[in-house]
C-alpha cells in the first residue's frame, strides 16, 4: 500500500512597501486569509475543475503573523499547480503581497527545520527594528509560534 506523498512548501509573505499602514488596520496574516486567497487564485487560474481537484491537496499547517512565514502541505503530482497559483495572488485581504520560496520538502521533519532556523532569524530581525518598544506580548506570540512549529505532524 502506498501512502499519499506530501510535498512542504515553506514560504514568506513580503507586504507591499509602499502601502500605508494605520494603527487602525492592522495586517493579520491567518490561516483562514491564506487559504481563501489560494482558492481565489486557483479557481481564477485553473477554473472550477482545477479547484475541485486540488482541494483537499493544500492544507495550511502553520502560519507566524510576525515573521509572515507559513508552511503549506501539498501532494506530490500538484506542488506545482498550488505554488503557481500563490504566485499569481494579488493579496491577501485587503493588502498587495508577494510571495517567496524558501524551501521545497517531501518530509515534514525537514521542513520544520528550515522553517525554524528562518522564524528565528526574522524575529532577531524584527527585534532588530522594533528596538525597546517589543512588547511580552509579541514575544509571548513567537514562542507560540516556536512551539507550534515543534509540534507539527502530517
Amino acid at each position: 500500500m502506498v501512502g499519499f506523498k506530501n510535498r512542504y512548501l515553506v514560504m514568506e509573505i513580503f507586504l507591499d512597501p509602499n502601502k500605508e499602514f494605520s494603527v487602525d488596520e492592522p495586517i493579520i496574516i491567518t490561516k483562514a486569509n491564506l487559504e481563501i486567497a489560494i482558492k481565489d487564485s486557483i479557481l481564477r487560474n485553473f477554473g472550477e475543475c482545477g479547484l475541485a481537484s486540488l482541494m483537499n491537496s493544500f492544507p495550511v499547517k502553520y502560519v507566524n503573523p510576525i515573521t509572515k512565514l507559513f508552511i503549506l502541505r501539498t501532494s506530490r503530482e500538484d506542488y506545482r499547480k498550488i505554488w503557481a497559483a500563490i504566485t499569481m495572488v494579488k493579496s491577501v485581504g485587503n493588502c498587495p503581497v508577494v510571495f517567496n520560496l524558501l524551501d521545497l520538502s517531501g518530509s515534514i521533519k525537514a521542513c520544520k527545520t528550515a522553517a525554524m532556523k528562518c522564524d528565528e532569524l526574522k524575529f532577531e530581525q524584527y527585534k532588530l527594528s522594533v528596538g525597546d518598544r517589543l512588547s511580552a506580548t509579541a514575544q509571548q506570540k513567537m514562542q507560540n509560534c516556536l512551539e507550534k512549529i515543534k509540534l507539527l505532524e502530517h
